[in-house]
């Protein structure tokens, strides 16, 4: 049951919170639009309004939510501090654990509601903001993706040497099945086009050859007949579409939790390449909420002593130990891009280190 102490502390924090994000989340609304007002100009104002910005938001809170967390909580704690609420609640025999459970619940709501949106919400409300840039903002949007290799399963690799996203073409497209070590099936095409009526490929000026088996006793290479095909044009099904050519970060931040773990497994499946990317903003969708536990500690244990600097101190030494976690974030999880991790270890790696840090902090300040 929260006693009154807890509904204080937690009426500060999320107050706190929720104005300092509301202010960020305004500031680079503003910054947005500033940078993007030549482009909304073919747009119309309903548009803007709940296409883009109603689903930008989200995103960018959420984005935000740790840090701001982290920073909520040493601006209205060191305020406290500086006031003697701290030293008060402490001294009338309240536990440092229990001082934190305030803390804590808080915590709870941010990153619990973090992860809903996370996993949820953001992909879906993603979908219309990229449907929407990509009509009035990268309109001009050109894939520089050459020599193309796709490995669609464990028996079908395709290649293109080059891909225009805007018609939706390949050049030099080639498609080889290889069955117990021995090529089951060839096609190649001077270009293939996308039909998005028919939804299939269309292969024109094409090559086709077709190994089949027939009865003998000759040599292996013997038992095998080729029918071969040359045309003008010829519809080719494979699990391969031109939203497979889209940008990676447009096709990681659409999937909700159940569609990106459905897509990793299939994309193991086929022995893809570069699915680390997905794996990491898998895993980081969880371990990000879970980071707000860790830097609401770490915050409490700073800024609960009243030292000299006050405040400024505590958002000085808040901050720096903010950046460090963000940048460690970033530079971790571009070794799992490049294989140099395991993606879930690279994402893990920070909240394991800095909740250490939270770990000797907490200790520190019971003494």
């Amino acid at each position: 049951m929260l006693k009154t102490i807890d509904r204080y502390i937690l009426k500060k924090f999320i107050g706190t919170f929720v104005f300092s994000i509301a202010l960020i989340t305004c500031i680079v609304v503003i910054f947005d639009i500033s940078e993007k007002i030549d482009n909304f100009i073919h747009a119309s104002m309903h548009e803007i309004i709940f296409d883009h910005y109603l689903n930008f938001i989200p995103f960018i809170t959420n984005k935000l939510a740790p840090l701001f967390t982290f920073i909520s909580v040493i601006f209205f704690t060191s305020k406290m501090a500086a006031r003697y609420e701290t030293v008060a609640i402490l001294s009338s025999g309240v536990k440092y654990s229990r001082f934190l459970r305030p803390y804590v619940i808080g915590a709870s709501l941010i990153a619990l509601s973090s992860l809903y949106l996370s996993h949820f919400v953001i992909p879906s409300a993603n979908r219309q903001k990229q449907a929407f840039e990509d009509k009035y903002i990268n309109n001009h949007y050109q894939t520089e993706e050459v020599n193309i290799h796709r490995q669609l399963d464990k028996e079908t690799k395709l290649y293109m040497e080059s891909y225009t996203n805007l018609d939706k073409r390949g050049n030099r497209f080639t498609l080889e099945k290889i069955k117990d070590f021995k090529q089951d099936y060839f096609l190649s095409a001077e270009w293939i086009q996308w039909d998005s009526v028919k939804q299939v490929w269309i292969a024109h000026n094409f090559y086709e050859r077709i190994p089949h088996k027939i009865a003998g006793k000759g040599t292996a290479a013997e038992n095998y007949k080729e029918e071969i095909k040359f045309g003008n044009e010829k519809e080719v099904k494979i699990d391969f579409t031109p939203t497979d050519m889209g940008r990676i970060e447009s096709k990681v931040e659409i999937m909700t939790y159940p569609e990106l773990k459905k897509f990793i497994a299939k994309e193991r499946e086929k022995v893809s390449s570069g699915i680390e990317r997905f794996e990491v903003e898998n895993y980081t969708r969880t371990a990000s909420p879970f980071a707000t536990y860790i830097l609401t500690i770490m915050g409490v244990c700073i800024s609960s002593r009243k030292v000299r600097g006050g405040i400024g101190m505590h958002l000085a030494i808040g901050l720096l130990l903010a950046a460090s976690y963000v940048l460690f974030l970033q530079v971790s999880s571009i070794f799992a891009v490049n294989n140099m991790l395991p993606p879930l270890v690279a994402v893990w790696i920070p909240n394991i280190l800095y909740g250490g840090i939270a770990f000797y902090l907490y200790k520190s300040a019971q003494k």
